[in-house]
């Protein structure tokens, strides 16, 4: 097992917002990648859409998710999942931090992580 701590003082500033790569991570391999994110009050994430499927899991304080010309609320706890080709961005009008990860997936990291346990496993024999 291994724990990797939050490190505050570590978040780099990218795309609007603050954040914490998931991956790479040493001895870890996966079929997705992630970080960690923290929207400060009045951050506004970029507008962005891409070709990977991504997931964005609520974990402290409130935002906004843009979608389109839709927003919709996002607090801790909640899941919202953004299909490829969805622009999108967050917005933090709170008084207080929103911290969420971020994990986002496509066919090719599939196939990455597929391989590399192939050829892993056939090291082992």
């Amino acid at each position: 097992m291994d724990i990797r701590r939050l490190e505050h003082e570590n978040l780099t500033r990218a795309y609007g917002l603050d954040m914490k790569l998931l991956y790479p991570w040493n001895g870890l391999t996966a079929p997705f990648r992630g970080a960690w994110c923290v929207l400060r009050p009045g951050d506004v994430s970029v507008a962005h859409a891409h070709h990977e499927h991504e997931i964005f899991i609520g974990m402290a304080g409130g935002a906004a998710v843009i979608a389109g010309e839709k927003r919709h609320e996002f607090v801790a706890g909640d899941l919202v999942f953004l299909k490829p080709g969805i622009e999108h961005h967050l917005v933090n009008d709170r008084d207080e931090d929103f911290s969420y990860y971020a994990i986002w997936w496509d066919r090719a990291m599939s196939d990455e992580f597929v391989a590399h346990e192939i050829d892993r496993a056939e090291s082992r024999d």
